[in-house]
């Protein structure tokens, strides 16, 4: 007899529908869609990073302005290496510190001189030096006054000169650069002009404005690198100045210490007396 489970057909398996993913701009339900990232604004050939960019824009730069802006940039980089030095050297040298002289020279004018030599003894600072100097000699048995001025002398000029070393350059470049950048005009200019000939009578007005704007660059770049080259040469010429000066004001007070007072005469005898020296 037949089975009658086994004449009973298999269910039909039911077809599976594939299940559709939610696209990345849909949300929650009831949130606001999200829209998807605009990637088609983009150009295809846009650079990988600002590094490409400056790179690209810093060779069209040289492209369009020319030799002239090559040296012109080699210029810059010297004025900031030699502006950079000066600061460094002048911070080293404490250039700007009105202080151990000032206190030495108070105790100077006390007859105080153990004092005065402690203070400035070891300074690194010019005028600090030259009054070290000073009082080293004055201190001698029966020194001579006006040799000792003529070596004083002779050690502030050098001194003068170490700390004016290097701006003689950069007062060249600052003067250089400008007169570069009106040569880079005039050659952009010339170029400007010869491909208007050689463009006979289909003058393009676009390509003498490009050669124009192009031959003025150079100027502009000259100009750039001048003004704050000049400013600095100023400002530090001015601060080697203010130290010269400090020089001869502190030897001039470290040598007229006993003068007398506005008023006060001193005796006949007493000016007569030969100097052998200013040491207390």
């Amino acid at each position: 007899m037949p089975d009658p489970v086994s004449n009973v057909a298999p269910p039909a398996a039911e077809p599976i529908m594939p299940t559709a993913s939610p696209l990345p701009s849909e949300g929650p339900v009831g949130a606001a869609p999200i829209p998807a990232p605009a990637t088609d604004l983009l150009p295809a050939d846009a650079p990988a990073d600002w590094l490409t960019t400056a790179q690209t824009q810093i060779g069209a730069f040289v492209d369009a302005g020319g030799p002239v802006v090559v040296v012109l940039a080699l210029l810059s980089t010297v004025a900031l290496a030699i502006v950079l030095l000066k600061l460094w050297q002048f911070r080293q040298l404490r250039l700007d510190q009105r202080e151990p002289v000032e206190t030495a020279l108070r105790h100077w004018r006390q007859h105080d001189a153990r004092s005065a030599h402690a203070l400035v003894a070891g300074s690194p600072q010019p005028v600090a030096q030259l009054v070290h100097l000073a009082l080293d000699g004055l201190e001698q048995p029966r020194v001579d006054l006006a040799i000792l001025r003529e070596e004083l002398a002779r050690v502030a000029s050098a001194r003068m000169e170490q700390l004016r070393s290097y701006l003689r350059a950069l007062e060249i470049i600052g003067t250089l650069s400008p007169l570069l950048g009106l040569l880079g005009t005039v050659l952009g200019m010339i170029e400007a002009f010869r491909q208007l000939q050689t463009a006979g009578a289909r003058v393009d007005p676009a390509l003498l404005s490009g050669g124009i704007w192009e031959a003025l660059l150079t100027t502009a770049v000259g100009l750039t690198v001048a003004i704050p080259v000049v400013l600095a040469h100023t400002w530090l010429e001015r601060r080697v100045d203010r130290c010269g000066h400090r020089m001869e004001d502190a030897v001039t007070q470290v040598f007229t210490r006993d003068l007398s007072p506005p008023g006060r005469q001193q005796s006949p005898r007493k000016a007569a007396a030969p100097g052998v020296g200013y040491a207390a």
